[in-house]
């Protein structure tokens, strides 16, 4: 949380996530429905059901700001080194036996 990336992802996510919620609820109750109108009404039901949810919003908007805003430079930020030790099954066999396909099917379905 010493980045002011982070920081901004975090703060961001909180105020949507609070206010758009707040929205939603405040439209369904002077126009008794939801803000979203299509013909289908299963997707309406769907969009204001994941609007009407703070964490949902605030778990949306957070990925989406942690994938999108300068990614390259943000590597340490986003934990990508202690994760790579993790890319690589290779060196140890355990990993090879335990993420092997039953019935020695890895013959016909080489690994990638």
């Amino acid at each position: 949380m010493n980045s002011l990336r982070n920081l901004f992802i975090t703060g961001v996510a909180l105020f949507l996530g609070l206010s758009i919620p707040e929205y939603f609820r405040e439209y369904t109750a002077k126009a008794l429905h939801g803000p979203t109108h299509t013909k289908a009404r299963w997707f309406n039901d769907f969009l204001n059901t994941i609007f009407f949810s703070s964490p949902s919003v605030a778990l949306i908007i957070a990925a989406f700001l942690d994938n999108t805003l300068d990614y390259k430079d943000s590597g340490k930020d986003r934990g990508m080194p202690w994760w790579a030790k993790f890319r690589s099954f290779k060196g140890d066999t355990r990993n090879e036996e335990f993420y092997t396909l039953p019935f020695n099917l890895n013959r016909f379905f080489p690994p990638s």
